[in-house]
């Protein structure tokens, strides 16, 4: 503020200056070019014109009448009449207290410097009757306008300070105003960091300024990033406990085994009981680690065109040979549908679904598995097993959820989560229809 202060009193100072300057050699162009009409040659004197004050000079053979308006200084600016050689007729000029002489030029404004002062010079030659041969000089100071520009500089050091710390407060005051939500803002950020508490919130309050957009955009940001902390909190705790389960079997299965001899028989129950627990911790650790590729690395699965329809009709021509408690798998699979996507990830996505149908099935039950075109691409695969309440119909896309009825079955609780994140992957979405003891179906819409 104080370098604006400085750089606009130097303007305003520069174009006072200029402006200063410009009116002078105004104004002395203007009595200059006023005073040629006011000089003329007579032979005679008119006495008359002299009893109204007008001035008669003897020259030549007759006399020159200079009108009373011709005075020896208006406004600081000094006329003189002289002749061609430079003699002083009539006027007073600071020129002709010396005796150094200045060369006259026609109708050209010149500045010049006289006695260590700086004056403005303009000349006339004048022509008519009588008046050949003389020169009409006006002549002003370069400082004619220091008083009024003395005056202007005074104000200039009066008020421009008073702006100055007008401007001084007021921008204090703005940017207090202005700042005090990013204090908010970094104080909240500050305790989030310090005391990991994702559950506080910036609350900037209501404002459509950017910084309360910012302010919004960061509370939904550490509200998503709570979320999926707590999420992921969760799923540790869950991975943790369905991996507690199985190994704890083993262990306890172990221990009984090694206590005492034991028969061929008993040994190879034991390591049946120990691989089927081994065989589901490791169906958990493999959903776990596609879980984490899909939504870390996505570059781990890459996409390319994929024959949908044989996919999925190899699928259900393995999963047929299943024949899990009689339950009999059909298929209706329109031909000739591409979709743009992981094979890997789509087959364990089919094969989940299909599993679901056997695991949850009724006996000599039925899963029918249909593939078409409508306004996009649909799978659906429906079973005429348990169903699901409506109720735990939003919750079983959660990982490690599994309804009552199932808690204790071979499932590892991620499956149905591993079907909406492909889905999700893969730009489609996965819809539940299902009555509690008659089945269900499932849907998946893929876009085209």
């Amino acid at each position: 503020m104080a370098f604006i202060v400085v750089v606009t009193f130097g303007i305003i100072f520069w174009v006072s200056n200029s402006v200063t300057q410009k009116n002078i050699q105004d104004d002395l162009v203007e009595i200059v070019e006023s005073n040629v009409d006011e000089i003329e040659f007579y032979q005679e004197k008119n006495e008359r014109k002299e009893l109204h004050g007008d001035q008669y000079i003897e020259y030549l053979d007759g006399y020159l009448e200079i009108d009373d308006d011709f005075l020896d200084q208006v406004n600081g600016i000094y006329s003189s009449l002289y002749e061609e050689t430079g003699k002083l007729l009539y006027g007073e000029s600071p020129s002709a207290r010396s005796d150094v002489e200045i060369p006259f030029s026609d109708g050209i404004v010149r500045k010049i410097t006289w006695d260590r002062n700086a004056y403005y010079v303009y000349d006339r030659l004048l022509s008519g009757y009588g008046i050949d041969g003389l020169w009409l000089r006006g002549m002003v100071s370069q400082n004619q306008g220091t008083r009024q520009l003395q005056w202007l500089v005074r104000l200039s050091m009066i008020a421009l300070p008073g702006l100055f710390v007008v401007a001084v407060i007021g921008g204090y005051w703005i940017a207090g105003r202005t700042l005090r939500p990013v204090h908010q803002i970094t104080r909240a950020a500050a305790q989030i960091s310090q005391g990991q508490d994702l559950d506080k919130r910036i609350h900037l309050g209501s404002g459509t300024d950017e910084l309360h957009q910012l302010a919004d955009v960061l509370d939904n940001m550490i509200g998503r990033l709570d979320k999926a902390f707590k999420t992921e909190q969760q799923f540790t705790s869950d991975a943790s406990h369905e991996l507690r389960t199985p190994m704890s079997v083993i262990m306890a299965q172990c221990e009984y085994t090694l206590e005492n001899t034991r028969t061929p028989k008993e040994y190879e129950d034991a390591l049946k009981v120990i691989w089927r627990q081994g065989r589901k911790m490791s169906k958990l650790i493999e959903d776990m680690l596609c879980f984490a590729r899909l939504e870390q690395n996505k570059d781990s699965y890459p996409k390319e065109a994929v024959h949908f329809s044989t996919l999925v009709e190899d699928i259900c021509v393995d999963m047929a040979l299943l024949q899990s408690r009689n339950i009999v798998l059909d298929w209706e699979i329109e031909p000739n549908i591409i979709l743009v996507g992981n094979a890997m990830l789509l087959t364990r996505m089919i094969t989940n679904l299909i599993s679901n149908g056997y695991r949850y099935g009724k006996q000599n039950g039925r899963i029918s598995v249909r593939l078409k075109r409508e306004s996009g691409i649909l799978l659906a695969v429906e079973d005429n097993g348990i169903g699901i309440s409506d109720e735990q119909q939003e919750k079983i896309f959660e990982r490690f959820y599994r309804v009552d009825t199932a808690r204790f079955s071979e499932g590892t609780g991620l499956g149905l989560a591993m079907v909406k994140d492909i889905a999700k992957y893969h730009g489609g979405t996965v819809e539940v229809i299902s009555v509690l003891g008659e089945g269900s179906r499932f849907t998946i819409k893929f876009p085209i």
